[in-house]
């Protein structure tokens, strides 16, 4: 089964050429099954690539996908045109008012790792947000900050700076290689990183999260909350094989300094095209989450949360 979008959204057009499977809403709505609804919260400057980026990702697997685009409801982004925002997303506050409820949310990273969580101004909403999920949400995925900041309202676990970024791409260890959400993966793989921060592995497991994939070099990489029915991944496994890339000709350009990701590029060679060998675990990551909501979530949507 494909993943719904509207057909005017920029994914539909570019995942349609890569042969990701998608439908429009008039196509869905003939079909006699409950599609599984996923909200993106997306909170990264670049909506349309994110956007595109995870519905890649959840588009994959074999159940029809309703894919609603969700944003902050004051918070007004700068990176993207006001058009797009107004056509595809709702805010917030609408959705909790219509007390509507979702199979899975996820809820993306932002580019403010340098503020105490206290400190970023929709802090107050996304707290909000993060107690709605837990009577709205079956199942909710935590990315990057957005993981973190998950980790840190539930548990009072606190982000630590790091004295250089983490930046390019980090061999991990599968560690819970019979968690279902690791079906399917090897003992070890390569996962993009970017971040100027960390949580520590030690702190996480003693608030009672169970890590699933660490890294020896950045720490732990995906964590499950049981408390919270919720994962928290605080790399990339979702990135474009440019996505690093982008991020360091960006700040190449700015004249900020950084490093040249680590283990991207052939040889270490900026001038050379990066390969991309972490796409087959991110189908996996995505389509075994997907899954497990499939097997677990309430056919009727309105028991969700009760």
């Amino acid at each position: 089964m494909p993943i719904k979008l509207p057909e005017n959204l920029p994914a539909f057009d570019i995942l349609s050429r890569e042969g990701v499977m998608v439908m429009s809403p008039e196509r869905a709505s003939r079909q006699e099954i409950r599609p599984i609804r996923i909200g993106l919260l997306n909170l990264m400057p670049k909506k349309i690539q994110t956007e595109n980026q995870f519905a890649r990702l959840i588009g994959a697997t074999p159940l029809q996908i309703d894919f609603q685009l969700i944003r902050m409801s004051e918070h007004q982004t700068k990176n993207t045109a006001a058009e797009h925002m107004e056509e595809f997303y709702r805010p917030f506050e609408e959705v909790e008012a219509t007390g509507e409820k979702f199979d899975g949310l996820i809820i993306t990273g932002a580019p403010i790792e340098h503020l105490p969580f206290e400190e970023v101004t929709y802090w107050e909403e996304l707290k909000r947000i993060f107690d709605w999920t837990q009577t709205h949400v079956f199942s909710t995925f935590g990315v990057c900050w957005g993981g973190m900041a998950m980790a840190h309202y539930f548990h009072g676990v606190n982000k630590h700076m790091l004295d250089h970024k983490a930046f390019g791409c980090f061999r991990h260890r599968n560690c819970a290689p019979a968690s279902p959400y690791l079906r399917g993966f090897s003992d070890d793989l390569l996962i993009p990183v970017s971040r100027w921060t960390e949580m520590r592995r030690d702190e996480l497991e003693a608030a009672g999260m169970i890590t699933l994939i660490h890294s020896d070099e950045t720490g732990p990489c995906l964590v499950e909350d049981r408390a919270h029915r919720a994962l928290y991944i605080f790399n990339h496994l979702e990135y474009d094989s440019g996505t690093l890339k982008e991020e360091y000709d960006r700040d190449v350009a700015a004249g900020k300094p950084i490093n040249v990701p680590a283990n991207y590029y052939p040889e270490n060679d900026p001038s050379r095209v990066p390969t991309n060998r972490w796409k087959s675990h991110a189908h996996l990551l995505y389509g075994n989450w997907i899954n497990e909501i499939y097997q677990e979530t309430p056919y009727d949507l309105a028991e969700i949360g009760n």
